[in-house]
């Protein structure tokens, strides 16, 4: 995926949609990896690739996961 080569490291960033709440998740990318965190549990951090977000993403969008609700 191309941007992948592209992607630069980046602050964390989360949701306009939190306000001041610190109950989110963050996202950032490093080292051309997506890192994804909670906001009150900082010290604990997911890392992936963009192209498996993006899958993750485009499976819960089209509801792959919804029987595991």
């Amino acid at each position: 995926m191309k941007c992948e080569a592209s992607m630069r490291d980046s602050m964390w960033q989360k949701s306009s949609y939190s306000g001041a709440s610190n109950e989110c998740v963050e996202v950032r990318t490093a080292n051309g990896a997506v890192e994804l965190r909670e906001s009150d549990e900082g010290h604990i951090i997911i890392r992936t690739t963009p192209t498996a977000l993006a899958d993750l993403l485009h499976g819960i969008k089209a509801g792959e996961f919804d029987h595991h609700a």
